[in-house]
């Protein structure tokens, strides 16, 4: 087997200067990330072959591999156009719709948060909410009525529109 030992060092030490060059070029750190990634597996490889400045040769590996990249891809091409919207039911809009009602829900004051929780979510009775929450059942209608208010209100729950023969 190859040795490899000194590598972890040189990574190590040279791993943060190396992820700069790599974001000078993509200009976006996550994609630098794996730019960097790819080049030190490709290090990793030949390695034992290298006896002289790894530094630049990793550095090579880098900007050839980057450009390798955008040759294959070409990158992001804004547009003023839209792409159509699919005909039929969008297989992620449940968690859309459900992400966007549980913020509007996070948005509540506390009680009302808990009793539409309890209500709704745990599927208890207004006098099982009433108990835990040490309240009257009349507090816990008014408030699930007053929370219920708030987010049929809230701009950012958009209600599903009806597709007919769906």
């Amino acid at each position: 087997m190859a040795d490899r030992s000194d590598y972890p060092e040189f990574v190590a030490s040279r791993g943060e200067a190396l992820l700069l060059t790599a974001y000078l070029l993509t200009r976006d750190w996550a994609t630098a990330e794996d730019l960097l990634q790819e080049a030190l597996v490709k290090t990793w490889r030949a390695w034992p072959r290298l006896t002289e400045s790894p530094d630049a040769y990793v550095r090579k590996v880098v900007v050839t591999t980057y450009i390798s990249w955008w040759r294959r891809w070409g990158g992001e091409r804004p547009s003023d156009d839209l792409p159509e919207r699919m005909d039929g039911l969008d297989a992620y809009r449940g968690y859309d719709d459900r992400d966007a009602i549980w913020r509007a829900v996070g948005r509540l004051p506390r009680r009302q948060r808990a009793v539409l929780v309890l209500r709704y979510y745990e599927g208890l009775t207004c006098a099982e909410a009433a108990e835990i929450l040490g309240c009257t059942e009349g507090t816990v209608k008014s408030q699930t009525s007053k929370a219920l208010a708030k987010l049929r209100a809230d701009d950012s729950i958009v209600p599903v529109p009806v597709i007919e023969g769906a």
